[in-house]
């Protein structure tokens, strides 16, 4: 029998299937840590009918807030997604396409915590300072989370792919 094929790529010594693994396992990692920030926001927009002042609200508040949770449930199911998908594949010898998938899976929930993110800091705004504080949180917020999640992983992996 052969020895397994090893991926040297990397500068590691695994197989290929060893290389499946563990991208498996960071993904699964990455996804823990989404799913607490989305359960933080979601949280913390269920509580809000519950509170004496969202009876104030305007149409547009109330329209945020709703679009928040819809976008908590969303994110929520999307970081549940590559679990759902791993128990549809579990021992059908389909690891590569369950990382593959995973990993445009995450990149989605990642882009729905940012806009979460956006959308709840938008409303929080608008609520406490009032509708030009709450579109300019909501504007700053967005650019900043677009330069720290896109722009700068993007020049990282230009950058590391020029010095190879």
């Amino acid at each position: 029998m052969s020895e397994p094929e090893k991926s040297t790529s990397d500068g590691r010594n695994e197989s290929v299937d060893e290389k499946m693994d563990r991208n498996w396992m960071e993904l699964l990692q990455e996804l823990r840590v989404l799913q607490t920030g989305v359960q933080i926001l979601a949280g913390f927009l269920l509580t809000l009918p519950f509170q004496s002042r969202f009876e104030t609200l305007d149409d547009f508040q109330v329209n945020l807030y709703l679009a928040n949770v819809a976008l908590a449930a969303l994110t929520t199911a999307l970081i549940l997604l590559p679990v759902s998908v791993h128990r549809r594949l579990f021992r059908l010898r389909l690891k590569a396409t369950l990382v593959a998938s995973a990993d445009r899976i995450a990149k989605v929930a990642l882009a729905g915590v940012g806009l979460l993110s956006v959308g709840t800091s938008a409303m929080v705004f608008d609520v406490t300072a009032g509708r030009t504080a709450g579109l300019t949180a909501g504007a700053v917020l967005l650019a900043a989370l677009l330069i720290l999640l896109v722009y700068v992983p993007n020049r990282l992996r230009r950058g590391a792919s020029k010095g190879k």
